[in-house]
């Protein structure tokens, strides 16, 4: 929003009368008081700008790509007037660190409906000590409903999610009214569950996983978090095809075995027979690699990505998409939202199985954040994972081990929810 200096403090009503900002305004937190680097601000591609009251000062509010940036305004001084200078520092949140926003009213007890407007809140998660977290607000006080609605439509874009895989299989539908008539029935359901490790080490828990192309999707949308949750995945889409790659893997595996006494046993924890467990491998040109404990239904795959897989049955997907040409690809991938049998391809292998485990042998990787302009999230070393819709990078071997009916979730039978 344009604005031009004033010898009085700027309101923050736009074009209106000065106001003072109402008790409520907290003084910002000291935590948030820390300059950034300004070659790193003026790299930063501006998404809005306005004029709010912060504390008690009219302050110049710049939204940038990764962080909140605001300075006092000040009236006109004398050049080489430092005292001054001092005063308007800037300061900064970053976007990761605000989990939450809403608008914040002025309610009496007569009124029935929403209060006055008085601007934004922001909920910030902020680094207490080494190991601990606290959270704080920041108010940015406007009393413009149009200028207020602008800003609170972009944070919730920054901060809106991907689709829950999880909760869209559970239930068959993403609706909340859905889940919760599931917890008032009391219908629940045990539900498999994957860990991923590296060299011993495990990373996290899971639900499915891909490497290759869903990996690097992924960690291209990451970067464009203030777009709305479907552009930023059709972006990231079109841009991993358009530099569409191939990693060069080793994939161990022990396939499924279906013998009931084997899997009662191992639903109860007990020791695998080795004599009875053959690892399988292949090598080679991979595009994509999926693992999937659940079907991972979701608006681009109504039948889900791994549809042959259910909840509980003590087995994973392993989708393994070969080097092929981008046409090829791209049918395969339109294939999810229709009908058709998106692995009748003869570059596309399915397995069931019990454990997987993925060891890349690129030594650059097939993510090179030196091909991208501004600074990736993935190390040079690292190879993004896409778990469960979160970005983790891993520099070797990951094993992905399932635990049949680990945890119970409410939901519905996916035997009546998956469409024929």
């Amino acid at each position: 929003m344009p604005w031009r200096r004033r010898r009085n403090r700027v309101s923050a009503l736009e074009g209106g009368r000065e106001e003072e900002a109402p008790p409520e305004a907290a003084a910002v937190p000291s935590a948030l008081l820390t300059s950034p680097q300004q070659t790193e601000a003026a790299a930063e591609r501006i998404l809005l700008r306005g004029i709010f009251e912060i504390g008690r000062d009219s302050c110049d509010v710049v939204l940038g790509e990764r962080a909140l940036r605001w300075r006092p305004i000040q009236p006109e001084r004398p050049a080489g007037d430092s005292k001054y200078d001092l005063l308007s520092k800037e300061e900064f949140i970053e976007l990761k660190d605000i989990f939450s926003v809403k608008l914040k009213r002025r309610c009496s007890v007569k009124q029935q409906r929403s209060g006055t407007l008085l601007g934004i809140t922001l909920f910030i998660c902020l680094k207490k000590e080494q190991n601990k977290l606290k959270n704080s607000t920041l108010d940015l006080i406007n009393l413009s409903e149009d200028h207020c609605d602008i800003w609170f439509r972009q944070f919730k874009k920054i901060l809106a999610g991907s689709t829950n895989v999880l909760a869209h299989s559970l239930h068959g539908v993403p609706h909340v009214i859905t889940a919760t008539l599931h917890i008032i029935m009391g219908h629940v359901q045990l539900v498999d569950v994957c860990t991923f490790s590296t060299a011993g080490k495990l990373l996290r828990f899971g639900f499915s996983a891909m490497f290759g192309f869903g990996g690097r999707t992924l960690a291209l949308a990451e970067k464009y978090r203030w777009m709305s949750p479907n552009q930023r995945r059709d972006f990231a889409v079109v841009k991993a095809l358009a530099n569409l790659k191939a990693e060069d893997c080793e994939i161990s595996f022990l396939p499924f075995n279906s013998s009931d006494d084997v899997q009662e046993r191992r639903a109860q924890g007990s020791p695998k027979s080795d004599c009875n467990d053959q690892w399988q491998m292949i090598q080679g040109q991979f595009l994509n690699v999926s693992i999937m404990a659940i079907p991972c239904l979701c608006s681009v795959a109504p039948r889900g990505l791994a549809p042959n897989t259910r909840l509980n049955n003590g087995s994973m997907a392993l989708i393994i998409a070969r080097n092929t040409s981008r046409p090829e690809f791209i049918k395969h991938l339109k294939r999810y939202a229709s009908v058709k049998n998106q692995f009748s391809f003869p570059f596309v292998e399915t397995y069931t199985v019990e454990e997987v485990k993925v060891h890349p042998r690129n030594n650059t990787g097939g993510y090179n954040p030196e091909e991208e302009v501004e600074d990736e999230t993935a190390s040079e070393n690292c190879f993004p994972w896409n778990v469960d819709g979160d970005l983790m990078e891993v520099a070797s071997e990951v094993h992905i081990k399932l635990h049949p009916r680990l945890i119970s979730l409410y939901g519905g039978s996916m035997e009546e929810m998956i469409p024929k």
